[in-house]
C-alpha cells in the first residue's frame, strides 16, 4: 500500500490555486505585479552594477551587498514568474518533482540570504566595535569564505528540509491553496501523520532563520552599545547610518519567515499566509535597494555619477 501511495504521489501532478477567488481582479494584480517585479530586478542588477564597476565600492560591505542581490535576483526568479502566469489562467498544473525544486530552491536561497544577513552584522560588528583591527579580521578570504558557507548551508538544509516534505504520501487532495510550493500549504496536503516531519522541519527552520536572527541581534546589541559610546553625534550618525539599512533589511526578512515557517501546522491560515508571502516574495525584496541606497551616500554617490557619465 505505501508503495502504491509513493507511486500515486511520484507520478501526479500538484495544481496551484494561487488567487482564484479573485477571477475579476487578476488583470489589475497581473499588471501591479509585473510592474513591481520589473522595479525589483532593475533595484538589484544596479546595485550588482554599481558595486562591481565602482572603485570604491570594492570594501567588504559592498561585497556582501552585491551577492546580497544576486541572491534576491535568483530567489524572486523562482517565485514570482510562475505567480505572474497564474494570474493568467484558471488553474496552474505543477509535476510533482517540479514543485519539489522549486521548493527547494526558495528555501536554499532564502537560507543562504538568512545566513548572509548573518555574516552582514559580524562585518558590521568588527566595523563599529573593533575599527582599528577591521582590515586584519575582515579579510578577502574571510568574506569568500562566509558567502561559500552561507550558499553550501543554505543548500543542504533546504534538500533536507524538501525530503522531509516530499517523502510523505500525498494521496488526497492536490490543490495547493497558494501561488508556489510553499512548505505550509504543501505539508497540509499529506495524508499521513505528519507530527516527526513537522518536528524536523522546524527544526531545520530554527537553524536557518532562528539562530541566524539571535546573532544578528546579539551583533546589534554590541554595536548600539559601541555608538552610544562615540562623543561626537556626527560620528553616532555616520555610524548608525552605515547599520540601519543592513538592519531594517533583516527584520523585514527574518520578521515574514518566522511569522510563516515557526509554527505548527494546526496554525496554517491559507488566506493570510498568501498576503504575507505575497510581502515577502514581492514588495520586501522590491524594498530593499531603496532602503540599501537611500540610507547611504557612497551607492547614491555612485548610481548618481554613474547616470551623469554618459552626458558628459
Amino acid at each position: 500500500m505505501d508503495t502504491l501511495q509513493k507511486n500515486h504521489t511520484l507520478s501526479s501532478e500538484f495544481i496551484i490555486l494561487g488567487f482564484g477567488d479573485l477571477e475579476e481582479l487578476k488583470i489589475f494584480f497581473f499588471v501591479l505585479f509585473l510592474a513591481m517585479h520589473l522595479i525589483t530586478l532593475a533595484g538589484h542588477t544596479t546595485i550588482v552594477l554599481i558595486t562591481l564597476i565602482n572603485t570604491c565600492l570594492q570594501t567588504p560591505m559592498y561585497f556582501f551587498l552585491r551577492n546580497l542581490s544576486t541572491i534576491e535576483i535568483c530567489y524572486i526568479l523562482v517565485i514570482v514568474p510562475n505567480m505572474l502566469a497564474n494570474f493568467l489562467s484558471r488553474n496552474q498544473r505543477i509535476p510533482f518533482l517540479g514543485c519539489a525544486l522549486q521548493m527547494h530552491l526558495f528555501i536554499a536561497l532564502g537560507g543562504a540570504e538568512c545566513f548572509l544577513l548573518a555574516a552582514m552584522a559580524y562585518d558590521r560588528f568588527v566595523a563599529i566595535c573593533n575599527p582599528l583591527r577591521y582590515t586584519l579580521i575582515i579579510t578577502r578570504a574571510l568574506c569568500l569564505q562566509m558567502l561559500v558557507l552561507a550558499c553550501i548551508s543554505g543548500f543542504a538544509l533546504s534538500l533536507t528540509l524538501t525530503a522531509l516534505i516530499f517523502l510523505l504520501p500525498f494521496c488526497q487532495s492536490h490543490e495547493i491553496n497558494h501561488f508556489f510550493c510553499d512548505i505550509p500549504a504543501v505539508l497540509f496536503l499529506a495524508c499521513s501523520d505528519t507530527r516527526a516531519n513537522e518536528i524536523a522541519v522546524f527544526l531545520v527552520c530554527m537553524l536557518i532563520l532562528l539562530i541566524p536572527f539571535l546573532l544578528i541581534l546579539l551583533s546589534y546589541g554590541f554595536i548600539i552599545a559601541a555608538i552610544l559610546r562615540i562623543h561626537s553625534a556626527e560620528g553616532r550618525s555616520k555610524a548608525f547610518s552605515t547599520c540601519a539599512g543592513h538592519l531594517l533589511v533583516s527584520l523585514l526578512h527574518y520578521g515574514c519567515a518566522i511569522f510563516i515557517y515557526i509554527r505548527p501546522k494546526s496554525c496554517y491560515t491559507p488566506e493570510q499566509d498568501k498576503i504575507v508571502s505575497l510581502m515577502y516574495t514581492n514588495v520586501t525584496p522590491m524594498l530593499y535597494p531603496m532602503i540599501y541606497s537611500l540610507r547611504n551616500k557612497e551607492v547614491k554617490g555612485a548610481l548618481k555619477r554613474l547616470l551623469e557619465s554618459p552626458n558628459r
